[in-house]
């Protein structure tokens, strides 16, 4: 069976874990290849190649720095992970919510 392309899209890119960690990391700023490795269990190629297919769907972008590449997330890519899972939040928050009201009945009731 032939495998999915990773790098159509955001949704793709981030179904990897090691890609996820990559822009977790990247979040706190700027990074070299060097201080990503160091940061993770994969060696200096695993993380290039990651760091590759998270720049040709556009997570992250990069700038030379002397011998070194700088890599820095690009957030607005991930615009389309964030629509998707926004009505899956307000799912979430409405259940929530209903669970708070429950307790808060229950509670009110051993109270009495």
């Amino acid at each position: 069976m032939a495998r999915a392309a990773t790098t159509t899209d955001a949704f793709n890119a981030i179904a990897e874990p090691r890609r996820r960690q990559i822009l977790d990391l990247l979040t706190i700023g700027e990074m070299s290849v060097n201080e990503l490795v160091e940061s993770m269990p994969i060696s200096q190629p695993q993380v290039s190649k990651h760091l590759t297919v998270l720049k040709e769907v556009g997570l992250v972008c990069s700038r030379p720095n002397g011998r070194q590449r700088m890599y820095r997330i690009q957030a607005e890519a991930l615009r389309p992970v964030h629509d998707w899972l926004k009505d899956y939040e307000r799912l979430w928050n409405q259940r929530l919510d209903r669970l708070d009201d429950y307790l808060d009945e229950i509670q009110g009731k051993d109270k009495k």
